[in-house]
């Protein structure tokens, strides 16, 4: 009879976790939802107050455009500042650990104590990663500042995805006048559509149902194209 030992688990096993900082995620959900929902209001609110044709096909064009750049834009400035300011931060962190770098130990070891170490290990834990200034800062910065030196968001990535996937949302209700459409009823089936499965795909992305994501979207986007047709409809605004 053999009697096999149960194996202990390697130290090396681990898992792995998605990339959450590498800035692309929240521009482009948030271009991709911005682009279809205020182009669909916005072509809803043509359609609305003057009936499809190329005054739908003008604005959907022009808010696309225009939406892309002003995403774009936006988020250039908004990541480059946070970035900015990070930069500026690891700057002071740098030149305290330089000035002064008995103080900067003796507080990452307070703040390992705090954490639940012993006197003793936190002190030797904080004299092992101060023996390596570049080591030491990369610390100070995660824990005082809870970023990653290494690995800050760019903001070229965050303007890039944030255009794209707004130009790729805005195009979903323009399509259909692109192609001739007369009415909004396809414009509307599509972006209905596009509304559920990318509320539904960004839900399972982060791990919640995917049918209470795809429902919160559809609701906010039907939403708001319904109270922009119902404005234009009511103020029967001529498009020439």
């Amino acid at each position: 009879m053999t009697i096999e030992l149960a194996r202990p688990h390697s130290p090396e096993q681990h898992h792995s976790h998605r990339d959450v900082t590498g800035g692309w995620l929240r521009p482009a959900v948030f271009g991709a939802m911005d682009g279809l929902v205020s182009n669909f209001a916005l072509i809803a609110g043509v359609v609305g107050a003057a009936g499809a044709g190329q005054g739908a096909v003008l604005a959907g064009c022009a808010g696309l455009i225009a939406g892309a750049c002003s995403m774009a834009a936006g988020e250039y400035t908004s990541v480059k500042s946070q970035t900015e300011l990070m930069r500026a931060e690891i700057a002071v962190e740098r030149r305290e650990l330089a000035r002064n770098p008995v103080g900067e130990q003796a507080e990452l070891a307070a703040l390992y104590r705090a954490r639940g170490l012993d006197a003793d290990l936190a002190e030797r834990v904080a004299a092992g990663l101060s023996a390596d200034p570049e080591q030491a800062l990369r610390v100070h910065v995660r824990e005082e500042l809870g970023v990653d030196p290494d690995d800050l968001p760019s903001p070229y990535l965050a303007a890039a995805s944030s255009f794209f996937a707004f130009a790729a949302g805005a195009l979903v209700p323009l399509a259909p006048f692109l192609f001739g459409a007369s009415g909004l009823l396809v414009a509307l089936v599509l972006s209905v559509l596009a509304l559920f499965g990318f509320g539904a795909a960004v839900a399972v992305m982060t791990a919640r149902p995917w049918w209470l994501g795809g429902l919160r979207q559809l609701a906010l986007g039907v939403g708001a194209a319904t109270i922009t047709f119902g404005l234009g409809h009511l103020l029967g605004v001529s498009v020439s």
